[in-house]
């Protein structure tokens, strides 16, 4: 893999692209609970990312708001894949190119294979703006859900957008 996109690269990208964006440094969150000290006043709904592997050795990329609770004995059958484990750290890197505790949406700029599979959850994407890492954990990007869209469309990356968080679970 070449030298992954680093946020330097992300930020140029997103403004060659001209997705609007917002940009606050941190110190470094590896969790949501650390997040949340350094979150407020940002506006937007913050973000979660789940790097997973299936049963079938497919790879997905679940990106939800920070605090929702994700059942992921029950979401293979919304998202269309096998059962779903955590995909570890080197796996993690090797594919989207970020450590964890970074793992973000923007990292698929790294995955110029079109190994993960990204899903979005539909309530976060009905919200005005999202958060996320840029590609390192010691900042937080805000942009509107259909810049990301526009990001992920460019990055060649299908996705979908589905009722991540079951019904009777709130976000």
């Amino acid at each position: 893999m070449p030298r992954p996109f680093d946020r330097d690269d992300l930020l140029r990208l997103l403004d060659d692209l001209r997705i609007a964006h917002e940009t606050t440094a941190h110190p470094p969150t590896f969790t949501v609970a650390e997040g949340n000290k350094h979150w407020h006043g940002l506006k937007g709904v913050h973000c979660k990312n789940l790097f997973l592997k299936d049963a079938k050795g497919k790879l997905w990329l679940v990106v939800a708001p920070a605090n929702a609770q994700i059942n992921l004995k029950t979401l293979p059958q919304r998202i269309g894949s096998k059962r779903l484990s955590f995909g570890n750290e080197n796996l993690l890197f090797d594919v989207l190119g970020v450590r964890a505790g970074s793992v973000t949406p923007f990292a698929v700029v790294n995955d110029t294979e079109n190994k993960v599979s990204v899903v979005l959850d539909r309530s976060m994407m009905e919200t005005d703006f999202v958060n996320y890492h840029p590609l390192t954990n010691t900042a937080t990007t805000t942009l509107t859900p259909e810049g990301l869209k526009t990001f992920l469309r460019y990055c060649k990356h299908d996705f979908q957008i589905v009722d991540v968080i079951e019904k009777n679970e709130t976000p």
